[in-house]
């Protein structure tokens, strides 16, 4: 059996850097544009559809828990520099904002993976600087480019304690479509692998 995974940096320090830079000035703003889309797990006050220029959406992250094991890993979205991505914000009443960032580090920052950062999300009703989940390409965590046939074979071997690749790929993609917004990209992706 192998060794419990361990997180490379301290997700405490990074949490307690986010709640600074918040400062709790008023609403908590965080984006989503994978599973936090169609399985939030936080109460919210507000649900806008939004746009972040100089980022993209792509299934790049290694998962050696949710959606694989550190034998055959599976992969989960990140936000990678370059582009333009579209998926959601949330606002979170002030009252609640340090709550839901404790959340939010539990699900997303056990292992410190991501980079979190305050990017400006345009939305119907004026731009909202919002907490992102990014993903650096010198994470050890980023896949680099993956072949077709990568992709088929991570999609077919690779399960974790969420489910597999595939079924975490196909419902972000259901719900992306469900709140009308188009990702390319991750059709191709999809057709490519079910061949």
């Amino acid at each position: 059996m192998s060794e419990p995974l361990k997180p490379l940096r301290d997700p405490a320090a990074m949490l307690e850097k986010t709640l600074t830079e918040w400062g709790e000035r008023g609403d908590l703003w965080v984006f989503g544009y994978g599973s936090l889309i169609w399985k939030p797990e936080f109460d919210f006050a507000e649900r806008r559809p939004a746009r972040v220029h100089g980022w993209h959406r792509a299934l790049r992250m290694w998962s050696r828990i949710n959606r694989g094991t550190p034998e055959r890993p599976g992969l989960v979205f990140g936000m990678l520099s370059g582009g333009c991505c579209q998926g959601m914000v949330f606002r979170i009443p002030h009252a609640r904002g340090r709550e839901v960032l404790a959340q939010l580090w539990a699900r997303e920052m056990a292992m410190a993976v991501y980079d979190p950062k305050w990017l400006t999300c345009h939305t119907s009703h004026g731009p909202v600087e919002a907490l992102a989940f990014t993903l650096s390409r010198k994470s050890p965590s980023h896949t680099g480019v993956l072949t077709p046939e990568e992709y088929r074979r991570i999609f077919t071997e690779a399960s974790g304690i969420y489910g597999t690749t595939h079924e975490y790929a196909h419902r972000t993609l259901e719900e992306l479509r469900r709140h009308n917004i188009h990702d390319k990209g991750l059709e191709r992706l999809l057709k490519l692998i079910e061949r």
